[in-house]
Formats: C-alpha cells, structure tokens, sequence
C-alpha cells in the first residue's frame, strides 16, 4: 500500500494501517469546521399500509413522530454501532419523510450537523436506516412484504475534503 503524505493510503482507505489491519482514523490534527451530511432512505410497503400511515390509523400509534425520535436518537449511538467511527458532538438532527405515492411508500430524509474535526455522514446514514426499520416495526403487522432499499448519502458539506453531492 502506498502512502500519501500525512500517512493516508493512496487508495483513500484511511481505516486500514500500512498491515492491512483496522484502525481508528486519528483526526486530532483536523480543523473543527461546520458540518453537514443529509442521507435518505425508501420503505416500500402495500397502498393500503401507506393510507393506514397517511391517516395516522396504525394500531401502534404515530408512525411519524417514533420514526423521528428513533431515527435522532439511532443517530447519537452511531459510534456505538460502527466500530471505526468517532463520536462526535451533533449540532441537530433531523428526519422527515416524503410520501412517495409513485413507489407506493415512504422516503425517509435525515440531515445531521456538527461543529467537529470529522464528519456526521454515518450519523445521517444511522438516522435515515433506523428511522425506516422503526416504520417497518410499526406496520409489520398490517405489511410484512414491506422493503427497506436506496439507503445512501445524499450530500455532505464541511471539512478539508469540502462539498459532494450524490449524483441524480
């Protein structure tokens, strides 16, 4: 493996050491800088599942406001489910949804900002996947052929590496 200067890889995979072995990236020498990365989400599910949600109708309770809360708070423990990734002190995070009556389902959106030397993609990527496996835990039982797909970064903003955007 060759190594730029700074000792990162050539190949950009910054988690492994010159032995191919796992590490934590050592981020003290970064600049805190505003950060921002937004992530989505699709659940496909049944149209009669989707208006069981739309007219807030699922036995559960409100789909949207757990799907919320687990989505912010899945999103905190990101470095607890991620081996590699640094706990970082979020600025906010949020997740809304978009009914997408052409998929039949849901688009979950998550957006996380921190003012800190890494970035919060993992963290928007947490949100918007756990957000989406709570909208399934809550209409399993009304739709269990529900599917969870297009989990993806969306964009992110901030840091020596700056601005990307997922292509269209």
């Amino acid at each position: 493996m060759i190594e730029l200067a700074g000792g990162e890889p050539e190949d950009g995979l910054t988690h492994l050491d010159e032995s191919g072995a796992a590490r934590m990236v050592d981020v003290g020498g970064k600049d805190v800088t505003a950060r921002e990365a937004r992530a989505q989400a699709h659940i496909s599910m049944s149209a009669a599942t989707l208006d069981l949600i739309r007219e807030g109708n699922v036995p559960k309770g409100d789909v949207f406001a757990t799907a919320r809360l687990a989505g912010v708070m899945a999103a905190k423990k990101a470095p607890e489910l991620i081996p590699l990734c640094h706990p970082i002190n979020l600025d906010s995070v949020v997740v809304d949804f978009e009914i997408d009556d052409d998929r039949t389902g849901l688009k979950i959106l998550a957006t996380a900002r921190a003012t800190d030397r890494t970035g919060v993609e993992m963290e928007a990527l947490v949100a918007a996947g756990v957000a989406a496996l709570t909208v399934y835990d809550m209409c399993k039982a009304a739709d269990r052929g529900m599917e969870i797909s297009s989990l993806r970064l969306l964009s992110k903003t901030g840091g020596k590496s700056g601005a990307w955007e997922a292509p269209a």
